[in-house]
């Protein structure tokens, strides 16, 4: 899980295997597969950090190479 912070400044853990598409239209949306929509004040570039740090964390991407 990653953490992301909603608009209203609260702490929200979301499975990052989940997510199907991110936009920044200011603000950062993040879509996730079931259709639920989530929008944060996190960068799209901060998410994605988390992502590859939490990919790491669990091994994936050694089979991404």
């Amino acid at each position: 899980m990653i953490s992301v912070t909603k608009l209203d400044g609260k702490k929200y853990w979301l499975n990052p295997h989940m997510i199907e598409s991110m936009e920044a239209n200011p603000d950062v949306t993040i879509s996730l597969l079931s259709g639920k929509k989530i929008v944060i004040t996190d960068s799209p570039n901060d998410v994605i950090d988390r992502i590859v740090e939490y990919r790491r964390r669990i091994g994936i991407y050694k089979n991404e190479l």
